[in-house]
């Protein structure tokens, strides 16, 4: 390393640090402006669901080629160009004018945050040689991740107290435009790999396969869901992967090298980064919906109310990354699971008390998350070879992606089946069919009635939300639960409880 490398690295990692926080920032902080951006753009139950889940689904598809595209054309002009490209989708998505503009724009902005992430995380691992300074770095890199995902609502709200939905993609560029300047000035550049191919149909195949399920799962939540089509859709997306792994078991130069899953650490690690970010954007997701429809908070008090789950993820994140070399990453993968979990539960429990009863569970939460993805960094990105660092760096990015669009899209959907299974009309009354499809829909029914009656349609859909809710908290709870479980019979079983 050189000097100047020396001198630098820590600049390096906060401007890293800072567009990652941009990223998983992203994913989130849309969940405060949805009840509002729902009304100005008239957007359906499935459109705002797409809102929301283009990005991480998309991101998750392009990851795997983006990443080993670092490789060849190397990691700081991969990461500088896909600053760019999310700063144009900010501007984009900020004055969409419609539904459909805005899914396109979410997309576009996934591309930019798939060219970046892989390379923070390669780039952290080639800048910091010292072990115990890599783990700190990489500490730090997980709370960004995992305290900016919990994050959003409290941006999305501070921003929505005076301005428009469409200002909590506008933050996103000045800081962009700091980034791109002090990262082409300070980022260290070492060549790619030239002779490296890329493998774009590789990347599209992965793409495909995930959009068909989230789309599967989707329709058979819906209220007049059609079997045929979640079967088809299933099917393509089925075929879809099968030809992915065909494709790379033959190929020379792979997108994703399944031989890596043989070391059981490294699939731990995997399977860890995608349970947390699952149950973390499924219950963060719901839980801003509760707080704003049902319980009347503003964006801003909604954000707050969560604020403990980020700032405990924050704090458990770098101190996680000191201690893993001593006390062993799989083992804090096994215990900061556990912990979440055990969050999870007591958030349940304290679903209806008042706030200095619900911190201790977000205080749990955010802190077994917070040391979790910590650990699921570090084991995955020490267990590859350096020359597949970028590789590496795509399947750890691609466990937290796929698992924040397979939370949206399974939790959000026990959300949608459960609140039109359970919703109790009142005897007498008839409300239009849309009321079934979510809490949006029944409110704006609501309003359309007599006053004698709208009040007591407007409870029946709440106590149908809670009921959704608290459904959707069972399910995220038992995951993170069975995770940590099987991560530590996985890592003990084996012998793989090793310090790293």
């Amino acid at each position: 390393m050189t000097e100047t490398l020396a001198g630098s690295r820590w600049l390096v990692l906060a401007i890293l640090s800072s567009a990652l926080l941009l990223i998983t920032v992203d994913v989130t902080v849309l969940y405060a402006a949805l009840p509002r951006l729902t009304a100005d753009l008239s957007a359906t139950a499935s459109e705002k669901l797409w809102v929301v889940n283009a990005y991480p689904l998309v991101m998750a598809g392009l990851l795997p080629g983006l990443g080993t595209l670092g490789d060849r054309l190397g990691h700081k002009r991969l990461f500088l160009s896909g600053l760019a490209a999310f700063g144009v989708a900010s501007l984009l998505a900020a004055f969409a004018p419609t539904p459909v503009v805005l899914i396109g724009a979410r997309a576009l902005l996934a591309v930019g945050a798939a060219a970046m992430m892989p390379a923070t995380l390669s780039i952290i691992r080639l800048t910091f040689e010292n072990e115990q300074e890599r783990s700190f770095a990489i500490g730090v890199w997980a709370a960004v991740a995992s305290g900016g995902a919990a994050l959003g609502p409290v941006v999305g709200g501070l921003l929505l107290e005076r301005l428009w939905w469409g200002s909590v993609f506008l933050i996103n560029v000045p800081v962009v435009l700091l980034a791109l300047a002090l990262g082409a000035w300070l980022m260290p550049s070492r060549p790619g790999q030239s002779t490296r191919p890329w493998d774009l149909l590789g990347s599209f195949q992965v793409l495909v396969g995930l959009v068909a399920i989230a789309y599967a799962v989707k329709e058979a939540a819906r209220r007049d869901a059609s079997l045929l089509h979640a079967l088809l859709t299933v099917f393509v997306g089925v075929v879809a992967f099968l030809l992915f792994k065909r494709r790379q078991d033959r190929a020379r130069h792979k997108l994703i090298d399944f031989s890596l899953f043989r070391d059981r650490n490294f699939t731990a690690g995997v399977a860890t980064a995608l349970v947390a970010t699952f149950a973390l954007i499924g219950f963060m997701l719901v839980l801003s919906q509760r707080l704003q429809l049902v319980l009347g908070l503003s964006p801003l008090e909604a954000g707050l109310f969560t604020l403990p789950i980020p700032l405990a993820a924050f704090v458990t994140g770098p101190i996680a990354g000191a201690v893993a070399p001593r006390l062993g990453a799989t083992n804090i993968l096994c215990g900061g699971l556990l912990l979440a979990g055990l969050g999870l539960a007591l958030s349940g429990l304290t679903y209806d008390a008042h706030l200095t009863w619900q911190v201790p569970g977000f205080v749990l939460l955010g802190a077994g998350l917070g040391a979790t993805m910590t650990a699921a960094s570090g084991v995955i990105m020490s267990s590859a070879p350096a020359d597949r660092a970028g590789m590496a760096a795509s399947i750890e990015e691609l466990s937290f992606e796929l698992g924040g669009a397979i939370g949206i899209a399974v939790l959000g959907s026990v959300l949608t089946a459960v609140y039109g299974g359970s919703l109790a009309v009142p005897e007498g009354l008839v409300v239009a069919p849309t009321a079934f499809d979510s809490l949006d829909e029944a409110l704006v029914a609501a309003a359309a009635l007599p006053d004698g009656l709208s009040d007591g349609f407007r409870k029946a859909a709440f106590a149908a939300f809670d009921r959704a809710v608290m459904a959707v908290i069972l399910v995220a709870s038992i995951a993170t639960f069975a995770a940590g479980a099987g991560v530590g019979w996985m890592t003990r079983v084996h012998g793989h409880g090793v310090r790293r």
